[in-house]
């Protein structure tokens, strides 16, 4: 049993190539979006002495949306 092919709309296509044919420097420096994170990008530095600790405060101080709490 073959499985259905999968067109790949060409303006996709035309991107990815275009893509591919940038230097890797400048691939590299698209390659990521930076995304402000509530609290987390507040203070440049946080250090805890124990990864409860560490947890406790995620919990009380991140959104849930940011995935950082227990499951």
């Amino acid at each position: 049993m073959s499985e259905p092919k999968l067109e790949i709309p060409s303006e996709w296509l035309a991107d990815f190539e275009a893509a591919a044919r940038r230097p890797l420097k400048m691939r590299w420096r698209y390659a990521f979006i930076k995304t402000y994170k509530p609290v987390m990008d507040d203070a440049g530095f946080r250090a805890f002495d124990t990864m409860e600790e560490y947890r406790c405060w995620c919990e009380e101080n991140l959104p849930n949306w940011l995935g950082y709490a227990r499951v």
